[in-house]
């Protein structure tokens, strides 16, 4: 059973920062071969990509959150970090975390709202 446990989300100004965790469990010693993403889902709107770190370290993100949102991972302990700096607004949904390499996981989501 695999299993993808995200935390770290709430309540934040426009300008604040959040850091976002994501711990996967069941992997049976395998979490350093998959590619991590983060995604994320604003209310009524359909799911995007935001940064992806893949199993040697090589990191993408979408221009939206580019220079403002770093992913990271520590495969020793299996989890994924996305640290949110300069939070807007439109940077409001669930952030779901993602694990892929010969089969693809989900993990439930933490919610981010960002408003004054």
């Amino acid at each position: 059973q695999v299993l993808l446990l995200e935390s770290g989300g709430g309540l934040v100004q426009p300008g604040g920062s959040l850091r976002l965790s994501c711990e996967a469990y069941g992997l049976s010693g395998s979490f350093s071969m998959h590619t991590m993403s983060w995604y994320r889902q604003p209310p009524g709107k359909p799911r995007e990509s935001v940064a992806s770190i893949s199993p040697i370290g090589t990191t993408t993100a979408t221009d939206s959150v580019e220079g403002r949102f770093t992913i990271s991972r520590d495969n020793n302990k299996n989890m994924v970090y996305l640290e949110l700096n300069s939070l807007k607004p439109e940077d409001t949904a669930l952030y779901q975390c993602n694990a892929n390499w010969r089969d693809s996981y989900w993990g439930p989501g933490t919610q981010v709202t960002v408003s004054s």
